[in-house]
């Protein structure tokens, strides 16, 4: 399994994904319980590699887990990842009601997509 982790100040966006593509857990957590999550997720799943975003607090939290837990982390490019985030939640989430008569380009979803970051990060490893 794989886990991709978009970091953040705040928040981070966490998904483990098989190698086949299947995701398996995928939230957005507070940055303030990452050790815990990914102790659990661990513990939970055959990770056997860590894909980690080069954004924000990206060096904090690669020696997070450098201290938590002995998998390979790999620090990846995030380039323009938050606007295919958004591109990727309005198709997970097509727009209801009024929300059909404007084009998504011109709307922002209405919760964070740190997730869906993560899991562009998983498919860009595995190039899918």
């Amino acid at each position: 399994m794989i886990l991709a982790i978009d970091p953040g100040r705040d928040k981070c966006g966490v998904v483990v994904m098989s190698e086949s593509g299947e995701i398996k857990f995928q939230k957005v957590i507070e940055t303030i319980n990452f050790s815990t999550t990914i102790l659990e997720l661990e513990k939970d799943f055959d990770l056997r590699i860590v894909i980690l975003g080069n954004g924000t607090t990206s060096k904090e939290l690669k020696l997070t887990i450098e201290k938590i837990i002995s998998i390979p982390i790999k620090v990846v490019d995030e380039k323009h990842t938050t606007e295919e985030a958004r591109k990727l939640y309005w198709i997970k989430n097509p727009p209801q009601g009024w929300r059909k008569l404007l084009p998504t380009t011109m709307q922002v979803p209405p919760m964070p997509v740190d997730d869906l970051v993560a899991e562009i990060l998983a498919k860009r490893f595995l190039s899918i």
